[in-house]
């Protein structure tokens, strides 16, 4: 993943918001599960039309997580795996593990004073 927009890589921000939408979320999931798809399959899979498939499609694209390839009239889908992984990356770096399991192992009973619970004021 690249944090400058000097290149052509999507910058973080950009592919969590191609991965925010719930028909893209399908797409990437249904293609984490094949090696590539056809446009006419996931029309088949989708409540969609196929020019709404090709618009998120090239969201998707664009933000590096699909590779497109056209053989005649037919466009055929590929999951970037690279892209997915410098994500995780990218996330494990703001929570890595260690620190959630760490953070889920404190105790997160609330501030007492006098044995009574102290509750927030508003």
């Amino acid at each position: 993943m690249v944090r400058g927009s000097d290149t052509d890589l999507p910058s973080t921000p950009d592919v969590l918001r191609a991965l925010g939408d719930p028909v893209r979320w399908e797409i990437v999931r249904q293609l984490a599960g094949v090696g590539e798809l056809a446009c006419g399959r996931l029309e088949e899979t989708l409540p969609i039309s196929k020019s709404t498939i090709s618009y998120h499609a090239r969201i998707l694209s664009r933000a590096g997580l699909l590779s497109v390839r056209k053989e005649g009239r037919n466009h055929f889908y590929t999951l970037r795996r690279d892209t997915l992984r410098g994500l995780i990356a990218e996330l494990a770096e703001v929570a890595p593990p260690h620190r959630a399991t760490a953070a889920a192992n404190r105790t997160t009973a609330p501030p007492t004073v006098d044995g009574a619970t102290e509750l927030p004021t508003w």
